[in-house]
């Protein structure tokens, strides 16, 4: 009787295991993908790539690393004007060197990507059958911020004296009574418009700073025309009319004190061709000096030139090393062009205008600087991506395109995205600070489009390498979209 009941109880666990087996395996199989894998795992529901982005969102709310950030992040559609997706966009952050993208595309918009930055050597009074100079050599620099540094391709000082040194011996000077005189200078073959409040001589090549414009007489001042002839000696002072707000010039002008600051004079060059002139055996009586304003000056023998890189190079190394002596020069160096004043203050005033004057959506941008070294800049990320789809319109959009480091290539972007499907298809400008790290540019889809985008995270916790490789997975699904 005790066997019979142990026969019928296992009888029974056998059947109610047959059944929970049965009911598990339908069960299964309602998550199971289609994938002939059976049922050996759970299914993934398949997202789109805009969903996928929006869920790499969500992971990076809730990251440890950035639990006490403020980041803000947004795609935008180039074409159709429209967000695709993004988070805090209107939260203004610190951009850190994104802020480059500012003062490179004002450079480019305000000055020409051809623009170049000379530096002219002259002499004048006379050299005698002993080879002698009885007269000063005059350095005319135009406020080159590359020059002897090597960056972009710009000659070393060495290079520059050695030029000069041959032209010397070429012109038959043994001995110099006289000084080097350093000047600044606008040239005429690099502008076709002068820095404002400041009243310029016209002089050989270029034009020399005499005064500012303060009492300018509108009755004597006329519109501005071509060069004069080759036979015509009287002076033409040019300006920016504080009156028409249109170039002219006038042949009548009492000089005043200049009321702005230029570019200063290259004095160091100066100074090391003196040295070197010493050192090669041509004797120099003078000293270095340099004069601001000259209302009336000598007559002088061009002897050589040195033109710096052009701005599409100076551009393209400034994004590419992020380069922040580049970036401040090229913030005063618009500043100077368009305002008369070479300052931050200046610089900061004429990117604004610009920027303005292009109509382009910066509500809430505080620009303190040209480099993003400043934490008090500030941006928002929309500002950023529609900036950037403005720009798509420009003539230079492909030199400023060129000049922003590419996704595991080039620039401060070679190591990022070396896997992954953004190898090679983003084009952006990076900023880093201490808990700021930032990414601002394009990205090309698989199908062709260009969209803007920037991600500008703030306080952060954790390394750079570790906030690098979010960024990077959050930004993975972009290419699909």
């Amino acid at each position: 009787m005790r066997e019979l009941k142990r026969i019928a109880i296992a009888a029974t666990v056998l059947l109610q295991t047959a059944v929970i087996a049965q009911t598990s395996s339908v069960s299964s199989n309602i998550y199971t993908e289609k994938s002939g894998i059976g049922s050996a795992g759970i299914e993934k529901p398949v997202l789109s790539p805009k969903e996928q982005l929006e869920e790499n969102i969500e992971k990076m709310k809730k990251d440890p690393l950035l639990r006490n950030a403020t980041w803000g992040f947004v795609v935008y559609d180039t074409k159709k004007k429209e967000v695709i997706t993004g988070y805090n966009e209107d939260k203004p952050l610190i951009p850190a060197s994104t802020t480059k993208l500012l003062s490179t595309d004002a450079s480019m918009s305000l000055l020409g990507g051809r623009f170049k930055w000379i530096t002219q050597l002259e002499y004048s009074g006379t050299i005698d059958e002993t080879g002698t100079l009885n007269g000063n050599l005059f350095v005319i620099g135009s406020g080159d911020p590359s020059m002897g540094t090597g960056k972009a391709g710009a000659w070393s000082y060495s290079q520059i004296i050695s030029d000069y040194l041959a032209k010397i011996s070429e012109a038959g000077i043994k001995k110099i009574n006289g000084d080097i005189v350093v000047q600044t200078a606008v040239f005429q073959d690099v502008r076709l418009e002068l820095p404002e409040k400041i009243v310029w001589l016209e002089h050989n090549n270029y034009y020399l700073p005499v005064g500012n414009t303060n009492n300018i007489n509108p009755k004597n001042e006329r519109i501005a025309v071509k060069a004069k002839s080759v036979f015509d000696t009287s002076k033409r002072y040019f300006y920016v009319s504080p009156y028409m707000h249109k170039m002219a010039f006038t042949e009548k002008f009492e000089a005043n004190n200049l009321i702005t600051t230029i570019p200063a004079a290259p004095a160091l060059l100066a100074n090391n061709l003196r040295a070197s002139l010493i050192k090669n055996r041509i004797p120099i009586s003078g000293k270095v000096i340099n004069r601001v304003t000259d209302p009336n000056p000598e007559e002088r023998q061009f002897l050589a030139k040195y033109s710096s890189p052009t701005m599409v190079d100076i551009i393209y190394f400034t994004n590419q090393k992020s380069d922040n002596a580049l970036a401040e020069s090229l913030l005063k160096t618009v500043g100077f062009y368009k305002t008369g004043n070479v300052s931050l203050e200046s610089g900061r005033e004429t990117i604004v205008r610009h920027l303005e004057e292009k109509r382009y959506d910066f509500d809430g941008l505080v620009l303190a600087d040209g480099s993003g070294l400043s934490r008090a800049n500030k941006v928002k990320p929309i500002s950023q991506v529609k900036f950037l789809a403005e720009v798509m319109k420009e003539k230079y959009y492909d030199d400023f395109l060129k000049s922003l480091p590419i996704a595991g290539e080039t620039g401060t972007l070679r190591r990022m995205f070396k896997s992954g499907n953004n190898y090679g298809q983003i084009f952006a400008k990076t900023g880093t600070l201490n808990g700021v790290k930032c990414l601002a540019g394009y990205i090309k889809t698989r199908d062709g489009r260009i969209l803007s985008f920037s991600l500008l995270i703030n306080g952060y916790l954790g390394s750079v390498d570790q906030i690098k490789a979010r960024m990077e997975q959050l930004l993975e699904p972009v290419i699909d979209l």
